[in-house]
């Protein structure tokens, strides 16, 4: 396909018209008239030789290849976007801007938070917005990440991205404080016999990937897309759950619970930022890579 053959004006009017699924509707958000936007879409329907809506009684439904190009075409557009707003320099004292994230809870409480006050400090008129990461996001990561700024991720889930690596983490283990079947160390045999609370969903929880490598199916009691909660969902329970030493430390209070050291060597969390390299050298973003590693410093500076 020879893009210069293509009028990529056509990419936004896909773009409204398979998230709308009504002419007039797209028309409206785009700023164009309903005759201009219906030849949009004769052009796109001549293009990609499918009707891509069709009318079902008093609305329109996505065709097959309609609905296959739905999320191509957010992320193509999302990608030109920030293509075309980048800069040649970033005055961060002056400047207007909005930076998103991808982030699990325990990204933003021991990173994010740090990141967030450092840009108030040297860019009061730069937004950070957080966003939390899905397991169908981690799967489309390239796509999911030509649309934002970038990621907090440890190694082992996504690669083939460009990466700064930000600070090293391990995992403990939670217990109650009252646990009546938990000495003062965890055993394997504890493990393999108790109840678990877990991050995310079973079969791709990083636990129980850890935890099956060494020959133990753990038995899931509860299952919750927040690390934060997890020292609250253990406590007052038979439940054991793991989760990261710098989060425990931060929620130390929060509950009350046992930070407990895991009876096996779990490998430890490299946690790093990814992103897309389309932002490799657009000077906001290489400014907000600065600024990641000087938060990454800090946190370098609480361990020794």
């Amino acid at each position: 396909m020879n893009l210069a053959s293509l009028d990529l004006n056509l990419l936004v009017a896909l773009r409204t018209l398979l998230e709308e699924r009504n002419v007039t509707k797209a028309g409206l958000r785009v700023g164009l008239s309903q005759p201009a936007m219906s030849a949009a879409l004769a052009r796109l329907r001549h293009h990609f030789a499918d009707q891509l809506l069709v009318r079902q009684g008093s609305r329109y439904e996505l065709t097959p290849l309609g609905t296959a190009l739905l999320a191509p075409a957010v992320t193509a557009s999302a990608m030109l976007e920030r293509l075309f707003a980048s800069r040649a320099d970033f005055q961060p004292a002056t400047e207007q801007h909005e930076f998103t994230l991808l982030s699990s809870d325990y990204g933003i409480a021991v990173f994010g938070v740090r990141l967030a006050r450092l840009l108030h400090e040297e860019a009061p008129g730069v937004r950070l917005h957080f966003r939390h990461v899905t397991p169908e996001i981690v799967e489309h990561a390239d796509a999911a990440l030509s649309g934002v700024d970038g990621m907090l991720m440890p190694h082992g889930v996504i690669s083939d991205l460009p990466a700064v690596e930000l600070y090293r983490d391990e995992w403990v283990c939670l217990v109650a404080d009252d646990h009546p079947e938990v000495g003062e160390r965890l055993t394997m045999d504890d493990l393999a016999r108790l109840p678990w609370v877990i991050y995310q969903r079973p079969f791709d929880a990083p636990v129980t990937r850890q935890l099956t490598m060494l020959g133990l199916d753990p038995y899931v009691d509860v299952s919750v897309q927040s690390f934060q909660l997890l020292p609250s969902l253990v406590a007052g329970t038979r439940r054991v759950a793991m989760m990261q030493r710098r989060l425990a430390h931060l929620l130390r209070d929060l509950a009350p619970v046992r930070v407990l050291p895991c009876p096996f060597e779990a490998v430890d969390l490299r946690e790093a930022l990814w992103w897309h390299p389309v932002h490799t050298h657009d000077a906001a973003h290489v400014w907000l890579r600065e600024m990641a590693v000087r938060v990454a410093g800090e946190l370098a500076g609480d361990d020794a």
